[in-house]
């Protein structure tokens, strides 16, 4: 029997694990999310302090290509920066935004908490795509042709 072609799908295997931005907490979110039975790994975690504040976001993203992490950050902008937007695209980068920055750490958790199986399900799908999270839904920002 012949096995059918892959459909460039992400194998499930499992929940995806998740990268924290350095735009959000590098403490309180990721704890948060850990409660709410995520894995998380955070700029500072995989750099250390001195070294994840000075990582350009291109290398990062890089590197949740490379281990397949899905992204959670609130810099929207980082789809239309082109180095950036490129790097998510090379590396098929799964994004998913808070596209209000003034949100209070609180807000932050309950939003990215409150959406965490969309997100899951979203995210088993294959990138690159940046979705917007909000309080009580998450909608597909970029690219919008798919």
């Amino acid at each position: 029997m012949r096995s059918r072609p892959s459909s460039g799908r992400p194998r499930d295997l499992g929940p995806p694990e998740f990268l924290v931005d350095r735009s959000l907490s590098q403490v309180l979110l990721p704890t948060e999310l850990r409660e709410a039975g995520l894995t998380v790994h955070t700029l500072t975690e995989v750099y250390g302090e001195r070294v994840a504040q000075e990582t350009e976001d291109i290398a990062w993203i890089a590197l949740a290509a490379q281990q397949g992490w899905v992204v959670l950050t609130k810099d929207d902008h980082i789809r239309r920066r082109p180095a950036e937007r490129q790097a998510i695209e090379d590396g098929n980068v799964r994004v998913f935004c808070l596209t209000n920055a003034g949100l209070t750490f609180a807000d932050q958790a309950s939003y990215f908490v409150s959406n965490r199986f969309r997100i899951i399900q979203a995210s088993r799908k294959p990138g690159p795509y940046l979705y917007g999270v909000y309080e009580d839904r998450i909608r597909k920002l970029w690219p919008l042709d798919r």
